[in-house]
């Protein structure tokens, strides 16, 4: 254990890697983590794994406004980081199918509390919106 409270993780590549975070360092890990799980597009796949398995085509369906290859690029990362797993089908042709983890599943309710948030507050923020551009507009 160091002197600030962490534990570096012995033989990982990355020079400063922690098992406790803290996100305020600047070279914490643990930023790149913020990074994924805030991104729209990883929130949205994951909210949907949270419900249930899906094949890339029926997450895409899903997900309007999703690129193959920004989903693509999504999945991969959020497997990379243990919170999704792919399950491959030898199948003619072959079928891929998503799910969550253990560990994706337990930011599930957090993602829903977010979505649940958002959904309920969207009108007080575009209205917020309104009245900040308003002002701004008459005073630029």
């Amino acid at each position: 254990m160091t002197q600030d409270g962490t534990f570096p993780i012995r033989g990982n590549p990355v020079e400063t890697a922690w098992l406790k975070g803290d996100v305020f360092a600047a070279d914490c890990p643990t930023r790149l983590l913020l990074d994924r799980i805030g991104d729209k597009w990883s929130v949205l796949v994951l909210l949907l794994l949270g419900e249930e398995p899906y094949r890339f085509n029926e997450l895409k369906r899903r997900i309007a406004g999703v690129s193959q290859k920004m989903l693509s690029q999504t999945l991969r990362m959020l497997e990379r980081d243990g919170l999704v797993t792919r399950h491959v089908v030898a199948t003619k042709p072959v079928s891929v199918s998503y799910a969550i983890t253990p560990l994706g599943g337990e930011l599930i309710d957090a993602l829903r509390a977010l979505m649940t948030w958002s959904e309920a507050r969207i009108g007080t923020v575009l209205s917020a919106q309104r009245a900040f551009d308003a002002r701004e507009g008459a005073a630029g």
